[in-house]
């Protein structure tokens, strides 16, 4: 049955772009839903974080149509994109000694009129999410002086107090140890489930994506080469080609999703003969 077009959230017909004569992405046809989660995955220069970038209108496509909500991504205001669409870079960068809290703030500016200051209701919503995340209890620290997975935790937070219908999450757990890794994913599914979020994620970790995403996306050198579910593409076949590994998945049942292991075919390495592999010394 065909999705209806209220359904359909962003649509990408043939969309390429590249920097000079180097071609990133290539004829990209992709239909994505309102309220799933995605996940976009594949090897280093992929085309990932670029395909992220034209979602949230920092690049604009070479070739091709990008829709956001039935309408040309280039008809929208920054103000109005910056409502719907929410960013977590992979590299999350405050060059001045911004407070915790005000940072987390900034995530309200797009909803502020001109010279419009926070209403109870944006504190309320930044007192909340910061919270959620964990780092209320940073709120007066200088972002500057926080670690890699405390700053990340905090470029959650003010994506989260952008209050968007779209999160776009550029390994945003790369910094985080696992409890925060698998805490924060787990909130974030929580607002797709209650809440209607659609979550675009570009992930490297085949088994984070098994547990966190509804659909998975592979691209390999700036083309898509597949996506559906996880059951349906989260599979040996795939991944070698994808990867270029030797894979097996199975479904874990402790945690109830499918679990990837890997190797590269010729370096098949037990523990008994790492030492092998030693330098002596």
């Amino acid at each position: 049955m065909a999705r209806q077009d209220s359904e359909i959230l962003w649509q990408l017909d043939q969309v390429g772009f590249g920097y000079g004569d180097q071609s990133v992405l290539r004829d990209l046809d992709l239909q994505l839903e309102k309220g799933h989660c995605y996940g976009v995955l594949g090897p280093n220069g992929s085309g990932k974080t670029t395909l992220l970038d034209l979602f949230c209108g920092l690049l604009v496509p070479g070739t091709g149509k990008l829709k956001l909500c039935g309408r040309s991504l280039s008809g929208w205001q920054p103000r109005q994109l910056a409502r719907k669409v929410a960013l977590v870079p992979q590299d999350f960068v405050v060059r001045f000694g911004f407070s915790v809290r005000e940072v987390v703030e900034m995530g309200r500016h797009p909803h502020l009129g001109r010279f419009a200051t926070l209403t109870e209701q944006d504190h309320e919503l930044v007192d909340s999410v910061m919270q959620e995340m964990g780092v209320d209890t940073l709120a007066d620290r200088p972002v500057t002086r926080l670690s890699g997975g405390e700053k990340q935790r905090v470029a959650v937070a003010r994506a989260l107090a952008q209050d968007p219908e779209v999160l776009l999450l550029d390994e945003a757990t790369s910094n985080l140890d696992i409890y925060h890794s698998l805490s924060i994913l787990g909130l974030i599914r929580r607002r797709v489930r209650e809440q209607g979020l659609t979550v675009v994620a570009a992930l490297h970790d085949l088994n984070l994506a098994g547990f966190f995403c509804d659909q998975l996306i592979f691209l390999k050198k700036g083309r898509l080469l597949y996506q559906g579910t996880v059951d349906e593409v989260l599979q040996a076949d795939v991944i070698s080609q994808v990867y270029g590994v030797d894979a097996r998945v199975r479904k874990d049942v402790f945690s109830g999703c499918p679990q990837v292991s890997y190797r590269v075919p010729g370096l098949e390495v037990s523990r008994t003969r790492l030492s092998e592999f030693r330098v002596s010394g």
